[in-house]
């Protein structure tokens, strides 16, 4: 239930999390859905907690990255720093490596290190033309990292880029693009336009 409900209410999941732990707190597996839950609903001191709990009992580094955003979560990125430079980052897969990237810049960025940040950020997995699960949020990073340093033009290159690697809409790319290029949406109808009549009877001519 909880990884059902984690996208579209993650409350409902926490709550679910909650029984859960009441009922098998001692399975690894239950102390990572808590922490998942936890974690949708930024409460990251009570994330980072249950993701500590699950990586005791299984020894997997996989938790790393989010254990490391949780310390950014709670004002404390130099810590989420410091887990990006440890041993257990070499546990990762790539997948594990490209995410505790993310962390590290936007670690850079909490501290205002913004130069810092687009530099934790160019990898060869951003310079790869091939796309994969994670091209399209590392891309996106990287141009909202050069959208915050000023460098503007190079910022819509790499928000078209990741436009073009989103297939399933995890981002806002598009409408960043949009946005950029100064392109305005607007609702096809307005409440003037939904709260109109047809003219009265009166008004036709005879």
């Amino acid at each position: 239930m909880v990884a059902r409900l984690i996208d579209e209410d993650p409350e409902g999941a926490y709550g679910y999390s909650k029984v859960a732990l009441r009922l098998a707190s001692r399975v690894a597996a239950v102390r990572e859905a808590a922490g998942f839950a936890a974690y949708a609903n930024q409460k990251y001191s009570e994330a980072l907690a249950e993701f500590r709990a699950a990586r005791r009992m299984t020894g997997n580094a996989e938790l790393w990255p989010l254990m490391a955003d949780c310390e950014r979560g709670l004002g404390r990125p130099e810590k989420a720093l410091e887990m990006a430079g440890a041993p257990d980052v070499h546990k990762l897969d790539k997948a594990g490596q490209v995410e505790m990237r993310l962390v590290a810049a936007g670690a850079r960025r909490d501290m205002g290190q913004l130069d810092a940040a687009i530099v934790t950020l160019q990898s060869p997995e951003l310079a790869s033309n091939a796309v994969q699960p994670w091209t399209a949020r590392l891309r996106y990073a990287y141009a909202d990292a050069l959208l915050a340093a000023g460098r503007e033009s190079e910022a819509r290159e790499w928000f078209a880029k990741a436009v073009e690697s989103d297939k399933d809409g995890s981002t806002d790319a598009s409408d960043r693009l949009a946005e950029l290029d100064g392109v305005e949406f607007v609702d096809a109808f307005t409440d003037d336009d939904e709260s109109a009549t047809p003219d009265d009877d009166s008004d036709k001519e005879e």
